[in-house]
């Protein structure tokens, strides 16, 4: 089932709830999402963004680098 399907199939859900209960529990937990989701982020100034680069380079420049391979084999265990 794609997922324009699925959200109609949400929204028709919704309009024939009659608990309130169900609602107000589904209602919170989009509202939490959304909260987190805006929390994930970090907006970098940039002057920010300068320093991280200067710093990359940095590291770089003293071979702190690590391979595809490395960092392939390293998210396995995330």
């Amino acid at each position: 089932m794609d997922l324009q399907t699925r959200k109609l199939n949400l929204i028709e859900y919704l309009i024939g709830l009659k608990d309130a209960e169900i609602f107000k529990r589904i209602e919170s937990a989009i509202y939490e999402n959304q909260k987190q989701e805006t929390v994930k982020f970090k907006i970098f100034t940039h002057k920010d963004l300068i320093k991280r680069a200067k710093r990359s380079n940095e590291d770089y420049a003293k071979g702190k680098v690590k391979t595809q391979e490395q960092i392939e084999k390293e998210s396995e265990n995330w």
